[in-house]
């Protein structure tokens, strides 16, 4: 892992001039599988969105492929970053294959007709969501863990090196979660840079090779997941207390049990 792809050096970000996102430096490789923690607010999706270009940086930059991010045409960003959103905004009627088949977009000139290599791109990435027999369903009749997979699959269409996930397990059964996380590290294996957005500490701890945990005043740790998840790092992120154990191996697994009455986390 020595390809750097994306780079964020000290970004600020945020809205209307509110700061979101403080003083994040964060270096993403080929071939590494990044997860981004902390709680609600504290600027994981504005991560996502000025990583891939949708929000300009307060302040600082971001880098792709060695050279700055702002000002370069957004197809031939669309090309490089592949960017599966939080909100995926209003459900359109379309089929699953067509709702896939908009991932493609950024490799044609505009209004151009998909090929036979798109619709076999589109096909074999609802595969790998097991999303197959959805195909010809219209996206309003998914429920909403159908959908975030054809909506996984539709950024897996659109390829390029660097894919930012933004929820993914959102909505999914268990299965489907354990699922999707296999199916992003195994992206990173092949070599492209994945990061991923998540709630789940447990996943990202056993997919992940790097985490960054964020807390309400900005980054608590950057580091493998042994190094990150400690319970004074989630302390003083979550400001909630947390027992980490290591039952098997030298990973850490976090026991969550939460006491309603004492609003902590045991």
């Amino acid at each position: 892992m020595t390809d750097s792809l994306l780079r964020l050096l000290d970004v600020r970000a945020g809205y209307d001039g509110t700061q979101v996102l403080s003083a994040i430096s964060l270096e993403i490789t080929a071939g590494e599988f990044l997860a981004v923690l902390g709680p609600n607010g504290c600027g994981k999706t504005t991560l996502l969105r000025t990583a891939s270009g949708l929000l300009q940086p307060l302040s600082g930059v971001v880098e792709l492929d060695g050279a700055p991010l702002a000002g370069r045409p957004t197809r031939e960003i669309a090309r490089r970053i592949a960017l599966l959103p939080q909100d995926a905004g209003p459900v359109f009627a379309l089929t699953a294959l067509e709702a896939v088949l908009l991932g493609r977009h950024p490799w044609h000139a505009p209004f151009a007709f998909e090929s036979a290599d798109d619709l076999d791109a589109a096909h074999a990435a609802l595969a790998e969501v097991d999303a197959g027999a959805l195909a010809d369903r219209m996206l309003p009749t998914l429920s909403g863990g159908e959908r975030q997979r054809v909506l996984l699959a539709r950024a897996l269409c659109q390829g390029g090196s660097v894919l930012l996930c933004d929820e993914p397990t959102s909505h999914l059964d268990l299965r489907h979660q354990a699922a999707t996380f296999r199916l992003l590290r195994a992206l990173a294996r092949a070599g492209r840079a994945v990061v991923v957005v998540t709630h789940d500490v447990n996943l990202a701890v056993q997919a992940c090779d790097r985490l960054l945990l964020l807390g309400p005043d900005g980054p608590v740790a950057s580091g493998t997941p042994d190094d990150v998840v400690t319970e004074a790092h989630l302390r003083a992120a979550f400001g909630m207390r947390a027992v980490v154990s290591r039952p098997t191996g030298s990973l850490p697994f976090v026991v969550r049990q939460l006491d309603l009455d004492e609003g902590e986390i045991l």
